[in-house]
């Protein structure tokens, strides 16, 4: 009994000091829930394009290069709804065929179902094209993009660079 008492209280105390402000990794003193100090590594994942109609569910990953082919162009979000703050970076590696990104949860009609908003506008569009960078001139703005679910719909936007 004696022993029982003392790991209840062991383990009492651990988790006493278990409960703290912040997470910290290589840090003694977390300044924020998750604070790394050091590298962080995404997890990349690659897809082939689906045909009209079919396109490829993206599933796994964090940053995407996405290779559409001639006929095999669509690419498909999970619901907004289902994946709130939920982040995806993605890259159209292709120089040839411009990318087209779908969300499960879209229905027909503005303000019905999952939508795409760009992120300096409240006008949804029900797909996103991302463009090949044809003239291999890198000026193609969305060739690369930022998807993050609000729990309802996705915004999309530029990274900046």
């Amino acid at each position: 009994m004696k022993n029982i008492v003392s790991l209840l209280c062991l383990i009492f105390t651990f988790c006493l000091n278990a409960q703290v402000d912040g997470v910290g990794i290589n840090t003694q003193d977390p300044k924020s829930t998750l604070d790394i100090n050091g590298n962080l590594s995404l997890k990349v994942v690659g897809y082939n394009g689906g045909p009209g109609g079919s396109a490829t569910p993206i599933d796994d990953g964090i940053y995407l290069n996405l290779s559409p082919t001639s006929g095999n162009i669509e690419f498909i979000l999970p619901d907004a709804t289902t994946v709130p703050g939920r982040i995806y970076i993605a890259r159209n590696i292709s120089d040839s065929v411009d990318a087209v990104i779908y969300s499960f949860g879209f229905v027909a009609g503005q303000g019905n179902g999952v939508e795409f908003f760009p992120g300096d506008s409240r006008v949804s569009v029900k797909s996103v094209t991302m463009a090949a960078d044809i003239g291999n001139d890198g000026g193609d703005p969305t060739k690369t993009l930022v998807f993050v679910s609000d729990g309802s719909n996705w915004t999309y936007g530029q990274l900046g660079f």
